[in-house]
């Protein structure tokens, strides 16, 4: 079976090829102008999108050596995403299922991401937890195969991505943020600063606004960013990054005493945290469960993960029609509740 999958619900426009269970091709081209708006520019990546895309799935067929043809089963993001970015790689799938009369999947980006371990040598148990930590989601799941994902928790305000961004931006270390506050974090104190980290009533909820809002203050309390010097910058990214990981093992840590599984997976753009990572993979020995976490090209947004998780619907029974609508948004009713 060849599996091609598509990506285009942000910044990465991916296209992949599966073939016969192995990863043939995971390209990716990734839309660094934006760095220099200090966020993403829908419009813009839209239009990088159009230009991109068509290239981009003849250089995978061709490095998997396969024709259009040959294709089985043809799978896009759907959503969540920016809708504009969204359209782009939907439509063109649809347009080739249409013209190859081939099988069409439209995969939700999120469940693209909860699989993503599946691309490693080493692969999650079922069932396992999924912690999501992405620039748009933060999420905790109960995943008991794959059909049955249960959502344990999300977060009630800023996810923990966003929470990077808004902080690298207020210390001027510019954007994308995890990977800005990473590097400052590896010359500083940790526990410099001790920010809050947020206690909800439900007990696998996250928030990250208060936390965002205390670095604010702290800065403020200090005369402003123009008032810090390098040290203290890397200081203060350290202490933030300490609360946002320790935020995200404190739960994680809950989840893991109240059910039974086999493993533990950490997803999404965040998931390439080396603190993250240590902290994560510490817990996770703890407890003795094996802790997968993707490789730095399946962290962030890839094609693979969702050519994977395309074929694992298809085996399942479902597929979509061309009608099929993008979203913006995630609609988290579509997990179940325990």
């Amino acid at each position: 079976m060849i599996v091609l999958g598509i990506e285009t619900s942000c910044d990465e426009t991916s296209v992949a090829v599966i073939k016969d269970g192995l990863l043939t091709a995971n390209l990716i081209s990734s839309q660094h102008f934006h760095k220099n708006f200090g966020g993403v520019v829908p419009e813009l990546s839209s239009r990088a999108h159009l230009q991109i895309v068509n290239p981009l799935v003849k250089s995978a067929l061709e490095k998997s050596s396969v024709k259009l043809e040959d294709i089985d089963l043809i799978a896009a993001t759907a959503g969540p995403g920016l809708i504009g970015a969204l359209l782009v790689g939907l439509t063109y799938a649809k347009g080739l299922s249409l013209s190859l009369n081939k099988k069409f999947v439209a995969v939700n980006h999120i469940e693209g991401h909860i699989f993503s371990g599946f691309l490693m040598e080493e692969k999650p148990e079922f069932p396992f937890l999924a912690l999501v930590v992405s620039g748009g989601h933060t999420l905790l799941l109960l995943v008991k195969n794959f059909i049955e994902i249960y959502k344990l928790g999300s977060t009630v305000d800023d996810a923990a991505g966003e929470a990077f961004d808004k902080v690298s931006k207020l210390l001027g270390l510019g954007y994308p943020g995890g990977p800005k506050i990473q590097k400052a974090a590896e010359g500083g104190d940790a526990f410099r600063i001790n920010f809050p980290i947020a206690e909800l009533k439900e007990p696998y909820n996250f928030s990250f606004s208060g936390l965002k809002t205390a670095v604010l203050r702290y800065v403020q309390q200090q005369g402003g960013i123009q008032n810090l010097d390098e040290q203290h910058i890397k200081d203060i990214a350290a202490s933030f990054q300490m609360a946002v990981i320790k935020a995200l093992i404190q739960k994680l840590k809950r989840a893991i005493k109240s059910f039974d599984v086999k493993s533990v997976s950490i997803v999404g753009g965040v998931a390439a945290n080396s603190l993250l990572k240590e902290k994560a993979t510490e817990l996770a020995y703890e407890f003795n469960n094996k802790i997968v976490i993707p490789r730095l090209e399946f962290c962030g947004d890839n094609a693979a993960m969702i050519a994977f998780r395309a074929q694992t619907l298809f085996e399942s029974g479902i597929t979509h029609k061309l009608d099929y609508k993008p979203y913006p948004a995630l609609d988290e009713n579509s997990f179940l509740s325990l």
